[in-house]
């Protein structure tokens, strides 16, 4: 499992329960990690909380690769 994987688990799993703490994460979600996880975004990075309900699925498309990205293999490994 990825570091990022891990880190969206934790944040979910305390979003889950803690409600103070999911309502920080969608009003003001860089001070929510940093005053509980000790985590710290750049000024310039935008981060933005959204609550997935049971009849929605949001698919997130990341910024394009480099080229010498874009050349590699990636292996899907997905399923719902």
């Amino acid at each position: 499992m990825s570091s990022q994987a891990i880190f969206q688990a934790q944040v979910i799993q305390k979003a889950w329960e803690d409600p103070s703490f999911m309502e920080m994460l969608k009003t003001d979600p860089k001070t929510a990690l940093k005053d509980v996880l000790g985590i710290s975004f750049p000024d310039h990075v935008q981060l933005k909380t959204v609550e997935e309900k049971s009849d929605e699925f949001y698919l997130v498309i990341p910024p394009k690769p480099s080229s010498m990205m874009a050349d590699a293999k990636v292996k899907v490994d997905a399923g719902w």
